[in-house]
């Protein structure tokens, strides 16, 4: 179980959320020296943006907490994309893992 979910906060618009510090990636994140909070998640979702989903690109909007990661907009294909990868992520410490060596070698800042 993951948990990424994708809610209608009004009509027409919609959050993409994840509960931070829930995830089987947990351990790993923290053991690479990073902590799993929704600045990270942010993080996480900007670099699979820009490395692998350009398309996302200015359609949706980020404003996390510190124990909660959200993406919001009016885009909700868009953001039900992210909520995929993220999901992938947030389930597959290999996948995890290969992201964070990725970000490192690209000098990319979590800002977690």
């Amino acid at each position: 179980m993951t948990s990424v979910r994708l809610i209608e906060t009004s009509p027409g618009s919609f959050s993409l959320l994840l509960d931070a510090g829930t995830n089987q990636v947990d351990e790993l994140v923290e053991q690479r020296g990073h902590e799993p909070n929704g600045y990270f998640w942010e993080g996480v979702a900007r670099f699979l943006v820009t490395t692998e989903a350009p398309s996302l690109q200015d359609r949706v909007s980020y404003d996390p907490e510190g124990s909660m990661f959200c993406a919001y907009g009016t885009d909700r294909p868009a953001l039900e994309e992210l909520g995929t990868l993220l999901t992938d992520l947030a389930t597959t410490p290999t996948r995890m893992d290969a992201l964070i060596t990725a970000a490192k070698a690209a000098d990319f800042d979590f800002d977690d």
